[in-house]
């Protein structure tokens, strides 16, 4: 029987992945006015990042690391774990995370559960990310200012939810921040990989573009 879809939480291969191409996408419609002005709407409420890991295949090791695990997620059919070269964490890449670096929420003194996030702010505008798979043990949290102990006073889902223990639960008005590293869910966005080895020995690499999902 033909298999269906599904998601693995396999991360592509590092050394690959650092060297890949990348940006984010949104789609916005523009409707020319009569006038001459012009109306803008965006379909999307969220962006979505594409990637191409074929700029960071530089070797016949690397190809062939890359194409096994092409072939096993079946091209398209299921999704995976990627490492952003670029945006991989809650802190400007020059430094650690720190368990301010987010603001994912304020105490009520009743909620427990705390989705992760990540803010993009400019010009007085601000973009909130969805956080679905912190790296396992790069969670810092803290309420208040006043940092929390990981495993004793919260937890954090494999979805990137951050739960108080009872008795640690944010008090009303109290800021809940994190700090964090995180992957991204991703797939192939092709099912056909072409590499002609004349072509890749004198220096051209194959595209294996990917796509941003939610799994």
């Amino acid at each position: 029987m033909p298999e269906t879809s599904g998601f693995d939480e396999v991360v592509f291969p590092l050394s690959v992945s650092l060297r890949a191409t990348e940006g984010p996408e949104r789609r916005t419609e523009i409707v020319a006015l009569g006038s001459g002005r012009e109306v803008r709407n965006t379909r999307w409420a969220d962006s979505r990042r594409r990637w191409d890991a074929g700029s960071g295949v530089r070797s016949l090791d690397d190809l062939h690391e890359v194409l096994s695990f092409f072939e096993a997620r079946r091209g398209r059919l299921h999704g995976f774990l990627w490492r952003d070269p670029i945006d991989d964490r809650s802190s400007p890449r020059s430094r650690e995370p720190a368990a301010g670096d987010q603001t994912i929420g304020t105490g009520d003194g009743a909620t427990a559960d705390f989705a992760l996030v990540k803010r993009y702010a400019s010009g007085g505008r601000e973009w909130v990310r969805p956080i679905v798979r912190p790296v396992a043990g790069s969670v810092r949290v803290a309420v208040a200012g006043s940092e929390k102990a990981a495993g004793t006073e919260f937890t954090v889902s494999t979805g990137g939810v951050v739960t108080f223990a009872p008795g640690h639960v944010p008090a009303s008005g109290a800021a809940v921040t994190a700090g964090f590293r995180f992957l991204v869910p991703v797939r192939f966005d092709t099912d056909e990989i072409r590499v002609d080895m004349t072509a890749f020995v004198a220096g051209e690499i194959p595209s294996i573009p990917l796509v941003e999902i939610r799994p």
